[in-house]
């Protein structure tokens, strides 16, 4: 009997080992043996299941033909040397315990609501490029239209109950005295900057540094960008946006513009907006009537509209309003300026 590594091994005399086909359970095994232990001259036999091997011990030369005939009554495949290994499908797996469906919904719900970046950038981008063409459009409409509300006015009349007072006039129906007190109190160089006073704002935060309070540095353009096209209050994303709407709206008004809608828009007192509207609060006349000393007055409240009188005036606002009444007769509106009379 020869030996054949795929099929047999002749483990020492009287005794071998061979490969048994087609057995997948302890009764297949029993069978294989007890079917074997029947021949004579068999001694033992023992089926290792997990390598589908049988190890014979004989007492004499048993025929290989005899053992493949009593292992195939018992239903099974001795393979002899020289026959070939058939294939045998490796028994099933165990499957793994799977997590409670709760669990794999949870875990799978939040994940849901990560964006991939490919996600992140698409709409990052089609904002930034909607945002962009929504505010061109904005300001260009502004550019010809006069801005019916802002969202200052919006807040008072509905958190505040207060009864908005407004009526737009063009600059031709403005005194060129409030134009004049206006720039004189609130930006020297609004003739002359593209929307940025950095030497004012230089001034600011040096008086700041050395123990002064913070004053504002913001120009007729940055103000005017504030009030007509974000909302009150203090934030760096406002303060962002108030110097994009500035660099638009430097680029597409005229000065001129600037400050029509500067005057029709800025706040003058408790619901009280407008030039217009002020001066017939405060003076009883319309705007185009103004004298220098009312528009000093007028521009000397504008810090703090709720809080200080154009008429009666308070001792600031009277000692403020002739600090500018002098400035003003300086302003030049015309010319290289670049500022058209009204």
């Amino acid at each position: 009997m020869g030996e054949s590594p795929a099929n047999f091994v002749n483990a020492s005399p009287g005794t071998c080992r061979y490969r048994v086909a087609g057995m997948s359970c302890a009764d297949c095994a029993e069978r294989v043996e007890r079917a074997l232990r029947e021949l004579p001259g068999v001694d033992s036999a023992a089926v290792d299941l997990d390598r589908a091997e049988v190890l014979i011990r004989t007492a004499t030369h048993v025929d290989e033909n005899l053992l493949a005939d009593a292992v195939e009554r018992a239903g099974y495949t001795l393979l002899l040397s020289g026959d070939p290994q058939p294939f045998v499908a490796p028994p099933d797996p165990e499957p793994l315990e799977s997590p409670p469906q709760d669990q794999i919904a949870s875990s799978k719900s939040w994940r849901e609501w990560i964006p991939s970046a490919a996600t992140v950038w698409y709409v990052t981008t089609r904002a930034v490029v909607i945002g962009f063409v929504v505010s061109l459009v904005w300001t260009l409409a502004y550019r010809f239209l006069p801005a019916p509300f802002t969202l200052l006015m919006v807040s008072e009349s509905l958190f505040e109950g207060q009864t908005i007072r407004q009526t737009w006039v063009p600059l031709e129906r403005i005194s060129p005295n409030l134009v004049r007190a206006v720039i004189a109190s609130e930006d020297n160089e609004f003739c002359r900057h593209w929307g940025f006073d950095f030497k004012e704002l230089q001034d600011a935060l040096s008086e700041a540094q050395n123990g002064g309070r913070m004053r504002g540095a913001s120009t007729i353009s940055q103000q005017t960008a504030k009030n007509v096209f974000l909302w009150p209050g203090r934030s760096f994303v406002r303060k962002g946006l108030e110097a994009y709407f500035t660099v638009l709206i430097e680029t597409l008004w005229p000065k001129r513009r600037i400050m029509e809608v500067y005057l029709n828009v800025i706040e003058w007192g408790p619901g009280v907006f407008g030039a217009e509207a002020a001066s017939r609060r405060w003076f009883g006349k319309s705007a185009a009537r103004l004298t220098l000393l009312e528009a000093a007055r007028l521009a000397a409240i504008l810090p703090n509209p709720n809080r200080y009188r154009a008429n009666p005036p308070g001792p600031y606002v009277n000692s403020r309003s002739y600090t500018i009444s002098a400035r003003a007769n300086n302003v030049d509106l015309g010319g290289v300026d670049r500022c058209a009379k009204p």
